[in-house]
């Protein structure tokens, strides 16, 4: 352990490792010290200055606290410790010079700018500013940049931080942006004028103290103290980023993200943030039935009476549970099928993971384990489509040395990796062979859905574990439903798979399963928020909550369940998904053992007690696999198309608009003749 050192800030003496910035120092010792370009997960740029601080005993003059370490203080007079002052006068002249300088060319634009109300500028202006400048001179004024449709900009208010250079070639991986010119010419620009590419670009939004770079699907829809705020849980992918959903009125007007060391640090994507619009959009808010071919609006008595008759006349009943349903819709709806003989199946993509061995469908790891892997390998995997918030933490400790090797499609991943192959024959002459790069060192193999979706996923995922018992690394599988570890935990599965489930079922119930094709022939009850694929196969539609609609526990890829809260409600006569289920169950006449939210949770987690165990990571238990053959051909990748992945995402306008820009990157350019 390092030996700390001892320092007085404000006259408070505090114990600090002395490879802290004295801005650090000050934060533990409960000061705060205002800052425009720090930030904590970014490099040090000292280039703001308003994080001055006296250094008693050194330089006659103010210090930049974030880019001077504890350990370059030299000790007062007998050996006595250095001392710090953050209010001193010297401070308070220094930040007053620096407010105003940052204000000589800062447009008066707070009453109309979609930053006013939770603008740092503004902030630390009434804070440590004046109310007056020295400076007459006209104001300069700055053409603004169009970096694409989610970031809007108005750069004459820009004040040089780099934050958001530094966070788009660091974190995001994609140099897009820098600062050219020199003294009042300076500017932040776009290389070539370029739109942005990255799935993280939102987060520069986030990270902008000023009015600069603002949201621009939200841009003068409402202010902060308009909203009302709720902590809840993404489902976009199934990472389970931490997010906060703003609604005004009944109306979701944005979604940030909540800060999680242990899942998406303070980073959200693209998708989870923008894809607010398709909570609008080709909702269900009625029930419907199919009369003489046509899908025409009922009455929910009407649609549950046909839908009990049925599910009670069912020679062979089938459940499938979607990808953004929550595990008490899941425990529900397998309360209710398994209650009338059927079986329920969540494995709708057809990956083999194995029943009742989280060892193997969850894995060994943590997603913070990556943050000290020195050797990580990705099979059958590209995390930046699947989990781009991951791809940034693989990233970071890609930047810290670890070595990345990759047995899959080649794919930019935003930093270099070793590629190994291609196919199976690749992972298989993995084995067996000496490791002498990842011997001793701490390791981690994340094997994707897209490795495991073949005939042979069992036996590709006992490969991986026995690589994994090889080189003593730990196993992440990394997932792309948000429901499905949830819905593995709860025993959603058919011995056989999705074909076993559907085959020679002549009535199915689906939970918002709506990237498969149901086989023609069966009757499909359709449950869920949006009219996708599912709803136009359905012969009753019972129009069900979206994630933002209605409380929700979601386990993440790690195994970590997590709650999400209700931030708004339904439209027209659509209810909560448990509910619809548990009024059925009574139409039925084989009603369920619970009647509120608070009930059924308490028997879920009977029936899996770690899913009670909110916000914890528990250790997973499994024997491993039994070694198998596997087949030959190329890993295929699990999403081809990132924005467009579930029904919220593909009703949303901002998405197709990405989707197609993205679509048109791939293809090869076209020469002029």
């Amino acid at each position: 352990m390092t030996d700390l050192r001892t320092i007085i800030i404000d006259d408070k003496e505090v114990e600090v490792d002395p490879a802290m910035t004295l801005i650090q120092a000050c934060e533990q010792a409960g000061i705060e010290i205002p800052r425009f370009c720090y930030h904590e997960r970014l490099t040090i740029a000292g280039n703001c200055r308003m994080c001055l601080v006296e250094v008693v005993g050194g330089p006659p003059k103010p210090a930049a606290s974030c880019a001077m370490q504890v350990r370059d203080l030299r000790p007062g007079p007998e050996g006595a410790p250095p001392v710090v002052k953050t209010n001193s006068p010297m401070v308070k002249k220094a930040r007053e010079g620096v407010m105003e300088f940052l204000l000589i060319n800062h447009p008066l634009d707070c009453p109309i700018c979609d930053q006013g109300g939770e603008c740092d500028l503004q902030d630390q202006a009434m804070a440590y500013g004046v109310d007056f400048s020295r400076f007459r001179e006209p104001k300069r004024a700055v053409d603004n940049m169009n970096l694409g449709p989610l970031v809007d900009t108005a750069m004459t208010r820009c004040i040089s931080c780099t934050r958001c250079v530094r966070f788009i070639s660091e974190v995001a991986g994609m140099p897009e942006m820098g600062q050219t010119g020199r003294g009042e010419d300076a500017e932040i620009t776009s290389y070539l004028g370029a739109t942005l590419e990255s799935e993280l670009q939102g987060n520069i939004v986030d990270l902008c103290p000023v009015g600069a770079l603002t949201n621009k699907p939200y841009s003068f829809t409402a202010r902060p103290w308009e909203l009302t705020k709720t902590e809840s849980v993404d489902v976009m992918d199934a990472l389970g980023s931490n997010i906060r959903v703003d609604t005004k009125g009944r109306e979701v007007m944005r979604i940030l993200p909540r800060n999680h060391d242990g899942v998406n640090e303070e980073w959200l994507s693209d998708k989870s943030r923008y894809v607010w619009d398709g909570l609008r959009r080709q909702r269900l808010d009625k029930p419907y039935i199919r009369e003489n071919g046509k899908l025409v609006p009922a009455t929910w008595a009407t649609a549950m009476s046909l839908a009990a008759e049925k599910i009670k006349g069912a020679a062979k009943l089938a459940g499938l549970v979607g990808d953004l349903a929550s595990t008490e819709a899941t425990f529900a709806l397998k309360s209710l099928v398994e209650g009338q003989g059927g079986s329920v199946e969540c494995r709708t993509d057809g990956a083999k993971l194995p029943a009742g061995n989280r060892a193997a469908y969850v894995g060994t790891a943590s997603i913070e384990d990556i943050d000290d892997a020195e050797a990580i390998m990705l099979v059958g995997t590209n995390p930046r489509a699947e989990a781009p918030v991951l791809n940034a933490r693989i990233r970071k400790a890609w930047t810290k040395g670890a070595v990345v090797g990759l047995i899959g499609e080649a794919v930019d991943l935003t930093y270099d990796y070793v590629h190994l192959g291609t196919d199976r024959k690749a992972l298989s002459d993995q084995l067996g062979v000496a490791h002498p790069s990842v011997q001793g060192k701490s390791s981690l193999v994340i094997v994707g859905q897209g490795a495991l979706i073949g005939d042979d996923g069992e036996a590709v995922l006992a490969h991986v574990q026995k690589f994994c018992a090889e080189t003593d690394s730990k196993l992440l599988v990394l997932h792309t439903a948000a429901a499905r570890v949830g819905a593995m935990d709860l025993g959603a599965v058919t011995e056989g798979g999705l074909e076993a489930a559907l085959d020679g079922a002549d009535v199915v119930y689906n939970l918002g399963a709506d990237e498969i094709v149901v086989p023609a022939g069966a009757f499909v009850i359709y449950q869920g928020s949006h009219g996708d694929r599912g709803a136009h196969r359905a012969d009753v539609i019972l129009p069900g909550s979206a994630y933002t609609e209605e409380p929700g526990t979601f386990v993440n890829t790690e195994g970590r369940p997590q709650l999400a809260q209700r931030a708004s409600f339904p439209p027209g006569d659509a209810r909560e998904n448990w509910a619809i289920l548990r009024a059925l169950s009574a139409e039925v006449g084989s009603v369920l053992p619970f009647d509120s939210l608070g009930a059924l949770r308490k028997a879920m987690a009977e029936a899996a007690l770690h899913l009670a165990m909110i916000d914890e990571v528990v250790e997973n238990s499994g024997e491993a696999l039994a070694m198998a053959e596997m087949g030959q051909g190329d890993f295929a990748l699990a999403v081809s198309e990132h924005y467009l992945t579930n029904p919220i995402a593909r009703a949303s306008t901002l998405m197709a608009e990405l989707a197609a820009a993205a679509k048109a990157r791939r293809q090869e350019p076209i020469a002029a003749e």
